[in-house]
């Protein structure tokens, strides 16, 4: 065997594959794949696959997340040659999110007898590809250097995982220095969302998509919270409409720039700062929970439209699964 491919649910969406070196015809060690999800194994030999079609699916446990970070400099575990400059590093966060305005910053300070050059990389570790690397060709003793990323590679953001800053110092002697192992998925490392809940407090959730209302059905989901709380941009977008409905009371529309999306934050407190045109960044703050319009208590009524968007041929589908999924993380 040359090759197992963890193959998950139904469909190649999910595949995760790993190459293997088995040293006999009977046994084979194999590396779980970050990114792989419960299901059957399929084992790829040269010349044929061959499917396990009467064993059990194996269950894979959700890799656990990143260890939380102080944003301090510590010493690297390496490793190291002899003579190579020693290495402290520090991550600001294990959690950010793509499109927002602060992103993740890298921190890194290099002990040394004279300036030495340094490869900065970042590992997408799902598939251990590098999706930017930075190199500074004269980094100073004992001076703090910082990197910050906000989610976005090559003018593309990138997609959910688990990535994890790489740190390559190289001597005078030509010793090397890198702040870990490649595939240590504990140190440097962050989870990467493109989307955060919209609410950024205590709630519960209310009446749900497609609920009979007078008239009509509901066309979202209501989150249940204090008015006044902050109400953040589930996505990075572009602002639609900004007004004022005797049902909706104070609302906003956003495009998604990544997805395409539109989401409606209605029953704000007051109207949004923002206007028709403005770009929004993920967790930016739109407004406030509020009960304006046609609502019986604080609440965010909480929208997701179809391509092409909210009332331009689009349609709204239900937005709790996408909410319970944003508010597991954020």
């Amino acid at each position: 065997m040359t090759k197992v491919t963890f193959l998950g649910a139904r469909g190649k969406a999910d595949d995760a594959s790993v190459n293997v070196h088995p040293s006999s015809d009977r046994r084979i060690n194999v590396k779980v794949p970050f990114d792989a999800m419960s299901g059957r194994l399929s084992l790829t030999a040269p010349g044929t696959v061959t499917t396990s079609a009467t064993t059990e699916p194996l269950g894979i446990l959700p890799p656990p997340p990143p260890p939380p970070t102080t944003g301090k400099l510590t010493p690297v575990p390496g490793p190291s040659q002899p003579g190579a400059p020693k290495l402290e590093t520090a991550t600001s966060k294990n959690v950010a999110f793509a499109g927002s305005s602060n992103g993740v910053t890298f921190s890194y300070r290099i002990t040394a007898p004279a300036p030495v050059p340094v490869q900065v990389d970042l590992l997408r570790e799902t598939d251990g590809t590098v999706v930017q690397t930075w190199q500074v060709p004269s980094v100073q003793p004992d001076v703090v250097n910082k990197i910050t990323w906000r989610g976005v590679s090559a003018g593309q953001l990138q997609p959910d995982g688990r990535y994890a800053w790489r740190l390559t110092a190289t001597g005078a002697s030509g010793a090397t220095a890198k702040s870990a192992q490649a595939p240590d998925s504990s140190r440097d490392s962050f989870d990467l969302h493109d989307h955060i809940f919209p609410v950024r407090g205590r709630h519960t959730f209310g009446d749900g998509f497609g609920v009979q209302r007078s008239g009509h059905t509901h066309q979202g989901q209501d989150i249940l919270a204090h008015c006044g709380l902050r109400i953040a941009a589930a996505e990075a977008g572009t602002v639609e409409d900004n007004k004022f409905q005797s049902a909706a009371g104070y609302y906003l529309v956003v495009h998604g720039s990544e997805t395409g999306i539109d989401y409606a934050y209605m029953h704000m407190r007051a109207p949004s700062p923002f206007e028709a045109g403005d770009q929004v960044t993920t967790g930016e703050t739109l407004g406030n929970v509020g009960d304006t319009g046609d609502a019986t208590a604080c609440h965010l009524h909480f929208e997701m439209w179809s391509a092409p968007g909210w009332y331009k041929g689009g349609s709204p589908f239900d937005p709790l699964p996408s909410l319970q999924q944003w508010d597991a993380y954020s």
